[in-house]
């Protein structure tokens, strides 16, 4: 797949779900690729009991933050095509990981135009807001 084409796809995703302001939602990041549907964007369904719709940017602190709580970002998983994650990769979080991590003081930024709606089921737009890139 060329990446004229791969560049259209993305942009076709994102016109299907809204951001956090209700407008198309952007994509969070295709290097690595993230999340549920791996196409670059935070998009979900009901299908993802997770709801990875936050779209952070890693840190150092987050990521042994997420590994305490049993949810390992860092560690690479070739056999799942997982590359591990490192301080500043953008990848589409758990919304209620992302809200545990402010709770404890350890929230990484937020890209606000690339992350779902839905969040704002499980985490205050101010507070999005506050952590914003």
């Amino acid at each position: 797949m060329g990446e004229h084409y791969r560049d259209d796809y993305f942009a076709m995703t994102q016109t299907n779900q809204t951001n956090i302001y209700g407008e198309p939602l952007t994509t969070c990041c295709t290097s690595p690729m993230t999340g549920f549907f791996r196409t670059g964007c935070c998009e979900t369904s009901g299908d993802d009991t997770g709801v990875h719709t936050v779209c952070a940017v890693m840190t150092d602190e987050f990521l042994a933050f997420s590994k305490a709580a049993g949810n390992d970002l860092s560690t690479p998983m070739p056999q799942y095509g997982f590359p591990g994650l490192k301080a500043g990769d953008h990848w589409c979080l758990c919304a209620m990981r992302w809200q545990e991590a402010l709770d404890a003081g350890k929230a990484p930024k937020v890209n606000l135009h690339a992350t779902h709606i839905r969040s704002l089921e499980f985490v205050d737009l101010s507070d999005l807001e506050a952590h914003a890139l």
